[in-house]
């Protein structure tokens, strides 16, 4: 028995729902923002190599390389946006949400996609505080995409507003960006969400501790409605974190 808001909710802890994008060193990784795929390989000192498959090591010990906005599913803070450093580690410290998932297929507009205000329900539910947005399509080829100059669906300002007025603290959605590719560093949707007036000099009203979760991937077969979210993250002293989002039923 979970308990949020003063509200009691039955979930199984052995049927989570994994809505992560595992980060590989293959082309099967999804990437955005030009960069290459991630490079997961052993230390090696000399002749000494951190593989136990090359025999000369006990345990393997691999370094890492990878962008958390570019690699896979994330989870940011405002200090993406802004001037002055702020850290994901500091702006999530709870990590169980009653979450809303709904499923929208983007307007076309112009040469664009958009998730416009009229898309997303009313959201008045004083319990709902994260909401996760499946867009249609939905192939499977989201988990291994290559977005860097493909102008992905994203979400209008005015849907952006909406999304925070409704009060919601945790945005996820399966695209590589709540904003346009190429939108020559306007980032409205991010601004609007948490708030953030003028990013050199951070307004007393932002949102310190609303969070946005990108490049997340939500199976067909999971059906929209109200869910149990634990959002998982690293703790990364950094404005995003790789994250783990797990979804789990309502029980009745």
């Amino acid at each position: 028995m979970l308990a949020l808001l003063d509200n009691k909710y039955q979930i199984d802890l052995s049927k989570p729902i994994d809505i992560s994008i595992a980060l590989t060193n293959t082309d099967e990784n999804p990437i955005a923002w030009y960069i290459e795929k991630p490079v997961i390989e052993p230390v090696i000192f000399g002749d000494w190599i951190g593989k136990v498959s090359e025999g000369k090591s006990s345990t393997n010990f691999n370094n890492i390389f990878f962008n958390p906005h570019g690699h896979g599913t994330h989870t940011e803070c405002l200090g993406h946006i802004t001037n002055d450093f702020y850290s994901i580690n500091q702006s999530l410290k709870q990590f169980f949400f009653f979450a809303k998932l709904i499923t929208i297929k983007p307007e076309k507009m112009g040469d664009d996609f958009v998730i416009t205000k009229e898309q997303i329900p009313a959201l008045v539910n004083d319990k709902t505080v994260a909401l996760i947005i499946r867009t249609l399509p939905n192939s499977k080829d989201k988990k291994s995409r290559k977005y860097s100059n493909t102008n992905p669906p994203y979400l209008s300002e005015e849907a952006a507003i909406f999304i925070r007025e409704s009060e919601i603290q945790h945005l996820l959605i399966d695209l590589p960006s709540v904003d346009k590719e190429h939108d020559e560093g306007k980032l409205l949707a991010h601004k609007a969400f948490w708030n953030v007036k003028d990013t050199e000099n951070l307004n007393p009203d932002a949102r310190l501790n609303a969070t946005i979760t990108e490049m997340i991937y939500v199976p067909d077969e999971i059906e929209d409605g109200n869910y149990i979210l634990n959002l998982q993250i690293a703790s990364f002293e950094n404005d995003a974190s790789p994250s783990k989002p797990i979804l789990y039923k309502i029980l009745d």
